[in-house]
């Protein structure tokens, strides 16, 4: 199935939500949302939401270190216990 296979208009969720939300549930791919032939939502279950979220966050973590090391916020490892000691 390709996407555009989930590409649904709005009037099929409204139709067919019972049976959508439950083939999403068992693991049916995200599916998009058409309004007048325009794409204006996403469909996903609770799960698939929560670890994009995550991996999103995940991202932006590497994201700031690169920034970090790019501007030279670094420090050496040697001395990381002390100084965690210290506060």
């Amino acid at each position: 199935m390709g996407a555009h296979d989930r590409n649904k208009p709005i009037s099929c969720l409204k139709a067919n939500s019972a049976e959508i939300i439950r083939e999403l549930g068992e693991g049916a791919a995200p599916m998009i949302i058409t309004q007048n032939g325009e794409a204006k939502a996403v469909l996903q279950d609770v799960g698939s939401y929560e670890a994009a979220q995550e991996t999103l966050a995940l991202l932006k973590v590497l994201a700031l270190g690169q920034a970090e090391i790019a501007q030279g916020q670094t420090r050496p490892i040697c001395g990381l216990a002390d100084r965690i000691r210290k506060g």
